[in-house]
C-alpha cells in the first residue's frame, strides 16, 4: 500500500542540486519553534498552491530538475539532507527565505526508497510536542515522508492558519499529493487533559467509521502497553478529527488516513511518551512493509 508504482517515474531520474549534511530533528525543530500564535501568516495563493502540489508530484517522481522549476518561482528549494546521526538522506522542500511563504509549511521526503507512509503535523507548538513526535517517527522507520505546518493554528485572521481545517494551504496541497499517490497518512494531535477526555490516545480514521486490521493492532499494541485509548470506530470519542479536511481528502481518494490525538503525558517527556510514539511507529512499519 502506498507505494510509488513505475508508471509513476520519469524517463530519466534527477536529484537536487542543492545538498547538505545536517542534524535533521535540529533543522525541523527549529522551523516549528517559530510557530507563534502572534506571528503573521498570509495563506498562499491558487498559483503558489498549485505549483506546489505540482511541484510535489515531480518531486515524488523522482525528477527534482522538474520540481525545481516549478517551485522555485514562487520562492521554494528542494535540498538533499543527510543527517549527521544516522547518514540517511531526505528531500525537502522549504521556502527560500524568512519572508510569507516560510509560514506555508515543509515537506520532508525519504530519498532512499520509495514513500511509503506520510506523518503530517498539522499544529505545531499549538499541540505540543506534536513535531518532536513526527521527527521522532519519520526517523524511527525508513520509507517515509513527513509534511509540518509552518504556522500556528491561531495566527493570521480567523482560522485561515488552522491546515487541518482548510483546504486553501500548502499543507493541504501537499498531502493531497500524497493521496493521489495512495500513500496512508498518520496525523499526529494533542489535547489537553479534562474530565471529557479520560484517555491518554484517541485513535480514529477521521471521516470514515471503521479501521482497517493495522489500526486496530495499533490501538491494540497503546492498550498493552498500559494507554487508555478510545476507539473511533466503535465509541463515541472526543476529538475523532471526522471534520479534518485532509480525513477528508483520503476519503475520496479512497486512501487510509489515521488521526491521533494524544494527552500530555503520552507526547514529548511525559511518561507514557515511548509507549505512544513505540505504537505509531509499529504502524508505520507495517505500512512499509506493505
Amino acid at each position: 500500500m502506498g507505494c510509488q508504482s513505475a508508471s509513476d517515474e520519469p524517463a530519466e531520474r534527477s536529484a537536487p542540486k542543492a545538498r547538505e549534511l545536517v542534524d535533521v530533528r535540529d533543522r525541523i525543530l527549529a522551523y516549528t519553534e517559530q510557530a507563534r500564535p502572534d506571528a503573521s501568516y498570509t495563506p498562499p495563493g491558487d498559483e503558489e498552491r498549485e505549483r506546489l502540489a505540482q511541484g510535489v508530484d515531480k518531486l515524488l517522481a523522482g525528477d527534482a530538475r522538474a520540481a525545481e522549476g516549478l517551485i522555485g518561482p514562487i520562492g521554494f528549494t528542494v535540498t538533499r539532507i543527510t543527517d549527521t546521526g544516522s547518514g540517511r538522506r531526505f528531500d525537502e522542500i522549504a521556502a527560500r527565505d524568512d519572508g510569507p511563504a516560510a509560514r506555508w509549511g515543509r515537506l520532508y521526503l525519504t530519498a532512499d526508497s520509495a514513500v511509503r507512509w506520510n506523518v503530517q503535523v498539522p499544529h505545531p507548538t499549538s499541540d505540543r510536542d506534536t513535531d518532536a513526535l513526527g521527527v521522532r517517527l519519520l526517523e524511527s522507520t525508513p520509507g517515509g515522508a513527513l509534511v509540518v505546518a509552518g504556522a500556528h493554528r491561531e495566527s493570521g485572521t480567523g482560522d485561515t492558519a488552522d491546515v487541518a481545517h482548510r483546504q486553501d494551504s500548502v499543507f493541504h496541497a501537499m498531502v493531497a499529493e500524497l493521496v493521489r499517490r495512495n500513500v496512508p497518512s498518520l496525523q499526529v494531535h494533542g489535547f489537553s487533559d479534562s474530565r471529557q477526555r479520560p484517555y491518554d490516545a484517541v485513535v480514529s480514521t477521521g471521516a470514515v467509521q471503521s479501521a482497517p486490521g493495522e489500526v486496530v493492532a495499533l490501538a491494540d499494541r497503546m492498550r498493552s502497553e498500559g494507554l487508555r485509548v478510545c476507539r473511533g470506530w466503535r465509541a463515541r470519542c472526543p476529538v475523532e478529527g471526522t471534520t479534518n479536511v485532509q480525513g477528508r481528502e483520503a476519503q475520496r481518494g479512497h486512501t487510509l488516513f489515521v488521526h491521533v490525538e494524544l494527552a500530555p503525558d503520552a507526547r514529548g517527556d511525559g511518561p507514557d511518551a515511548d509507549e505512544a510514539a513505540d505504537a505509531l511507529s509499529g504502524l508505520l512499519a507495517d505500512w512499509a512493509r506493505d
